[in-house]
């Protein structure tokens, strides 16, 4: 997990009108146990100097997030002064920015600091409470793409849809049109757990190539199922193999009609097993729109392993 990505897409999940059903457990235990002053104040920060649109400055996210947040953090502080100069102006042609962001931009040292402790605060409210989940999130959607072989032409190949390897281009579904030469450079690849719909590139080509591309939600609860599918049958002996799966496949949240595509039976099928389960604790059931979202309670995880 790249540290300093999440954080850019998070903000973003958390104030999109239309509530990605994958994210509603993760939206619900923020908005009822996270620090509201804090994650208010970070929204604040992050839609300022990320807004929507074609551009936010690249020292925000610093290749050393591979690292782990202190690394990507001091590598935010030692941003070169005519650098934030560079980025602060292009922002602005984009998108006008507040009196606050001036000394960030002229590079003073104590404004950098307090930039920094933000997103460390911020982080630990939003992103940290589900740090295990999107580790495992991002380690299965690497072992995905990669397959047995773990080869990069099965990595390049295991991107499609989001990208078409075309030896020796790789097409990405980007938002605007651009080429970025390697000239001998490697690519880094980055899976994030907040990104959606399309993948992102530093602006500058001169950074070292990186983009960032929204994980495969679906393929977390995939693992999961196959896991509990090698246990030794207790699970199943208790609750029935089609109860069992379904507690499996529900991962961090599904509805009735995902439930039904991800086991191949009927939706009134999962509804009665859902309801069975959830008489017993081991689900809760919640209406989004015209759907019904179903997560696993503590009990249940801890009755799969899980949790």
């Amino acid at each position: 997990m790249d540290p300093l990505w999440e954080m850019v897409f998070s903000w973003r999940r958390l104030t999109e009108p239309d509530g990605w059903l994958v994210l509603q457990p993760w939206l619900r235990h923020i908005r009822r146990d996270g620090d509201r002053r804090v994650i208010s104040s970070g929204v604040r920060m992050w839609s300022v100097l990320t807004p929507l649109g074609p551009y936010f400055p690249d020292f925000l996210t610093p290749p050393e997030g591979a690292q782990g947040l202190g690394s990507a953090l001091d590598a935010i502080r030692s941003t070169p002064r005519q650098r934030l100069k560079d980025e602060f102006a292009r922002l602005e042609g984009v998108s006008p920015t507040p009196a606050w962001t001036r000394p960030l931009a002229a590079g003073d040292g104590a404004s950098l600091l307090e930039l920094t402790e933000s997103m460390a605060r911020y982080h630990a409210a939003v992103v940290q409470p589900y740090g295990d989940l999107i580790d495992e999130a991002v380690e299965t959607d690497r072992l995905h793409r990669t397959g047995v072989a773990g080869s990069v032409e099965t990595l390049l190949r295991g991107m499609w849809p989001l990208m078409n390897w075309r030896p020796p281009v790789l097409e990405v579904q980007y938002a605007y049109d651009r080429d970025l030469h390697l000239n001998g450079r490697g690519l880094r690849l980055v899976p994030s757990y907040f990104c959606r719909r399309t993948p992102v590139a530093f602006a500058d080509p001169g950074l070292p190539p990186t983009v960032v591309y929204p994980l495969h939600h679906d393929w977390t609860w995939q693992r999961q199922l196959a896991s509990g599918r090698r246990q030794d049958g207790a699970l199943a002996a208790l609750l029935g193999t089609t109860r069992s799966a379904v507690l499996a496949a529900v991962g961090a949240g599904a509805t009735t009609t995902e439930l039904a595509e991800r086991l191949g039976i009927s939706p009134s099928s999962v509804s009665r097993h859902t309801t069975v389960m959830r008489e017993a604790g081991l689900l809760t059931t919640r209406r989004q729109g015209l759907s019904v979202l179903h997560q696993r309670t503590v009990l249940g995880s801890a009755l799969l392993g899980t949790g």
